[in-house]
């Protein structure tokens, strides 16, 4: 089993119920075992700022699945959840399930690029992470925390109420 980190963001239709569904979802998923779920985090969005503030989480998984199996899922939980892929980069959606991190693999093919190709300048992927994985390493060998003490906007995350947290 490979340990896998995604990265969760909705930002229409209820988004702390779409990423709770994808939570669920994610861990009812075959050849994988959910590890842990992060906090939900407000954020601002990235891009254009006329639309709501995203709800952010992070979910660590151990699978069998294969890269591109594992993103077919991904993709198949956004499709189910309402997302459309829209040409517009940045626009709001309903769900989008990013693989962060797969393994110690670094994949670069057509369809998927691992590590997630800006995730290191991303304080929305990077905090609700660190929560998940303090003592983590990038396949190139650089800690999460060294990355998260550059960043400028890391603090500006907003931690939800509990509640609003899957169960």
């Amino acid at each position: 089993m490979t340990p896998v980190y995604l990265a969760l963001g909705s930002n229409l239709a209820e988004p702390h119920r779409q990423v709770r569904q994808a939570i669920h979802a994610l861990a009812a998923l075959p050849q994988c075992r959910l590890l842990a779920a992060s906090s939900l985090y407000r954020t601002r969005p990235l891009g254009p700022q006329d639309q709501p503030d995203y709800v952010n989480a992070a979910v660590a998984l151990e699978t069998a699945l294969s890269p591109e199996a594992l993103l077919d899922c991904t993709q198949r939980i956004e499709r189910l959840q309402g997302r459309e892929r829209k040409a517009e980069r940045w626009g709001p959606r309903t769900l989008d399930v990013d693989i962060m991190l797969f393994g110690e693999q670094v994949i670069h093919s057509e369809r998927l690029t691992v590590p997630h190709y800006d995730m290191k300048n991303r304080s929305f992927m990077l905090v609700p992470l660190a929560e998940i994985a303090p003592d983590l390493r990038f396949p190139d060998g650089e800690a999460l925390r060294d990355v998260i003490a550059r960043l400028h906007d890391a603090d500006t995350l907003i931690v939800l109420p509990a509640q609003d947290t899957p169960a």
